[in-house]
């Protein structure tokens, strides 16, 4: 490919990929990866990764295990997006816009087909928490009262999900790159009502699933008798892997009141199978979807898959010029006549990442269900036991995923991929007390460094192995607490790049979990040695080697760019705007 270079260090499975010096109509694929979202994509100007700790290049030298936040882009999947960029840059000015619309609804196709809802409408958005403001946003569509929403506790779902789920701006920058007042309403009108709804304990341990639901039911049968309609939210999963509420008490609700009652399922970590995907829509639910988390494609790509019977309610409803900040026509449905008020502009970025995603899809939907099914006990097996093992970590326990109910089966998505724990403290507090929130935030930044060069660390053979790895889990979630202590949990997860490198590129699912054992091995050994009190001396995580030039570094040095992230960016923005005839 002519869009990017590789250079490979002497180390094995690292590898440092360097886009040459941009054209001047053209951005490259690595700066699309990041045009066309919010703040939470921008790059650090030195790590060239962004806020989740992700760079738009492949990273093989990071053992990634952080899917429950965000996924490093694999090699398949950036060199289908490079493959996309090319067909776009080589197309003739005039002509990028139609191909930009086109190829939106091949994937629209694709992603429907794969994903197993052939027939429902599906809207994409730069991010999940799009796609909930605009669920939220066609819901209060139809009927002049402001639905009532009721959700799990905000510590359990994405940070911006409370404001955009009740129509409010969650970031001071829209995915449009339009300067918004956080927290403020999306348009005209108010705010949306929320009620929310504890889903554990206060000592961290899973409220019973019964009395989840029960107070799900009293939100909804209050709000319903004040004469308005009520929008639920179902998370499968949450952020540590619970599927809550019930799907069997949202089929109930929505049974009893179907012309009052929306559900959204917000299945962003997209950690299920066709067959679940299509029973949601059986049942007449919108399923959100990211292709960024368990799927591993890059950060920021969204979608709202709408059952028809919903879609021929809303397509007619008018979303208001205010959504512009965040939507553009062609990411809706041509059928759409609400989305018309909408900019014809056009989002490559967007675009690019969702190729990327959808190759991975395509990859996970070849390997059969008893393969995925075998890997999974065995990876869960493994990873249980070494947390039940270690005096370090506590498992965060998390209630078994039934969808029979729903799905009338037991498929692959039963199984857990989500594994939270607590850090026990070690040395004088040792089996006393846990990290605190900021301490585990210290260690969560120092798993993803490589620690081999301190000579002042005296490490064992065994230890240089952890040390050496740099790796990857998900952002620590606040899980209860411990007296006035707040509990905080990492997460290591699994997800569909692991289970096709196991079953389908020659990887055996021994190693992976090998892997997968040696990020806790060194989990434990920074907590053991106390490591994260020493943050400010280490240095902020790299995901270069020592000795290198970070990524976004190299890729400045080759290009020809300088100055910040925030100018970078702004010149490829300039630059799409400029290809696609936008203004």
């Amino acid at each position: 490919m002519r869009n990017v270079l590789y250079r490979a260090s002497a180390a094995a499975r690292h590898t440092v990929l360097l886009p040459p010096r941009q054209t001047r109509t053209f951005p490259t694929t690595g700066q699309l990866l990041v045009e066309g979202g919010d703040a939470r994509i921008a790059l650090d100007p030195y790590s060239g990764a962004n806020r989740y700790g992700c760079t738009p290049f492949p990273d093989p030298g990071m053992a990634a295990y952080g899917s429950t936040t965000a996924s490093a882009i694999s090699d398949p999947a950036f060199r289908a997006a490079d493959r996309l960029r090319d067909r776009l840059a080589g197309t003739p000015g005039g002509a990028r816009a139609a191909l930009y619309v086109r190829e939106l609804e091949r994937m629209r196709l694709e992603l429907a087909q794969l994903s197993g809802a052939p027939g429902a409408e599906i809207i994409f958005a730069a991010s999940g928490t799009d796609i909930h403001l605009i669920a939220a946003s066609l819901v209060r569509t139809i009927h002049p009262v402001p639905p009532l929403v009721i959700m799990i506790d905000g510590t359990e779902t994405g940070a911006g999900v409370p404001a955009a789920v009740t129509c409010r701006h969650f970031s001071s920058r829209s995915a449009r790159g339009d300067s918004v007042a956080e927290g403020g309403p999306v348009g005209p009108d108010a705010a949306l009502p929320v009620a929310t709804v504890a889903i554990r304990r206060a000592d961290g341990s899973p409220l019973p699933s019964q009395d989840i639901d029960a107070a799900v039911e009293k939100h909804a049968m209050q709000a319903l008798a004040r004469g308005r309609r009520v929008l639920l939210v179902l998370n499968d999963l949450s952020k540590t892997g619970m599927l809550v509420p019930s799907p069997a008490c949202m089929a109930a609700l929505r049974t009893a009141m179907p012309d009052r009652i929306d559900v959204l399922v917000d299945a962003c970590q997209f950690r299920i199978a066709a067959s679940t995907v299509r029973a949601y829509l059986e049942q007449g639910f919108m399923v959100a979807l990211t292709g960024s988390k368990f799927l591993g494609g890059p950060s920021f790509s969204g979608a709202l898959l709408i059952p028809q019977s919903a879609a021929d309610r809303f397509r007619q409803q008018s979303l208001g010029r205010a959504m512009s900040a965040y939507s553009a026509r062609a990411e809706w449905p041509r059928n759409w006549q609400g989305a018309e008020l909408l900019d014809q502009v056009a989002n490559p970025g967007l675009l690019l990442r969702w190729e990327a995603a959808l190759a991975e899809l395509r990859a996970l939907r070849a390997v059969p269900e008893t393969e995925i099914r075998a890997f999974l006990r065995i990876f869960a097996t493994a990873i249980a036991g070494r947390l039940a093992d270690d005096p370090l970590f506590r498992a965060v326990p998390v209630p078994d995923i039934d969808r029979r109910p729903l799905t009338g089966t037991d498929g692959w998505d039963s199984i857990p991929t989500i594994f939270p724990f607590l850090l026990r403290c070690s040395g004088v507090r040792a089996g006393t007390a846990f990290l605190g929130p900021e301490e585990t935030q210290a260690v969560y930044r120092l798993i993803r460094t490589r620690l081999t060069d301190r000579p002042d660390l005296h490490l064992s053979r065994a230890e240089e192995k952890a040390a050496g790895l740099r790796c990857q889990l998900g952002q620590p979630v606040v899980c209860g607490s411990d007296g006035a202590t707040p509990l905080s949990a990492l997460r290591l997860s699994v997800g569909a790049r692991q289970i096709i490198a196991a079953t389908r590129e020659g990887r055996a699912a021994r190693e992976i979990v090998d892997e997968a054992l040696t990020v806790l091995d060194k989990t434990a050994w920074l907590v053991r040695a106390g490591l994260f009190r020493d943050l400010p001396r280490v240095g902020d995580p790299q995901p270069a080697r020592h000795g290198e030039p970070a990524p976004a570094k190299c890729a400045a040095a080759r290009s020809g760019e300088s100055g910040s992230t925030q100018l970078r960016t702004a010149s490829a923005a300039t630059m799409v705007h400029r290809a696609f005839g936008q203004r």
